[in-house]
């Protein structure tokens, strides 16, 4: 019974963050779409569908260009200082943060696909990325940390390779994580 409740909080762990950022989205673009034709359509006499997407996509956009500059960097400190001091909300920032800013911030992580020799004796092969190219820090210099997305899933498992069993594959990055988490089903 306590494997059990130790899955669910971990199942809960990797999906509640992404169910939690999907539905205030959702939520926002409901609220907004709904004010936006309920304001507009008496104004211009018609219904626009999707209104609250291009405002939602203007505005998260307009953000992240205010994100970015000098000004909005105090306050963004302030609330992260706040935020690591609650232990479950700071377990969630850092997760969502770490995880945004792999795929899309300043510091990529998933820029180097490779492929690596899993079982010499039958020539198995997983697809990865490379997120550190050594361990020295762990004492462990022989190897690299390999991060191995699952197929249809937004999560993964991190592996510490040997450096000699792992191979850079040219192709793009973002062409890497389609093909591994389709399951191999697009093409490269």
């Amino acid at each position: 019974m306590k494997k059990i409740v130790q899955y669910f909080l971990q199942g809960v762990l990797l999906v509640g963050p992404l169910a939690i950022i999907v539905y205030v989205i959702y939520a926002i673009f409901v609220s907004l779409d709904g004010w936006l034709n309920s304001n507009i359509e008496p104004i211009i006499g018609y219904r626009i569908p999707g209104l609250g997407v291009l405002v939602l996509f203007a505005t998260l956009t307009l953000l992240g260009l205010i994100g970015q500059t000098a000004i909005i960097r105090p306050i963004k400190y302030f609330f992260r200082t706040l935020i690591e001091k609650v232990p479950l909300l700071n377990l969630f920032y850092s997760s969502l943060n770490d995880l945004f800013s792999a795929f899309v911030g300043k510091e990529k992580k998933f820029n180097t696909p490779v492929k690596v020799l899993f079982n010499k004796e039958n020539d198995l092969w997983k697809l990865g990325f490379i997120t550190r190219e050594s361990l020295e820090e762990i004492g462990n210099s022989t190897h690299a940390a390999v991060y191995f997305p699952h197929s249809y899933n937004f999560s993964g498992e991190l592996y510490m390779v040997p450096v000699d069993r792992v191979i850079t594959i040219d192709i793009s990055p973002a062409a890497a994580m389609k093909f591994i988490v389709s399951g191999g089903v697009t093409r490269f």
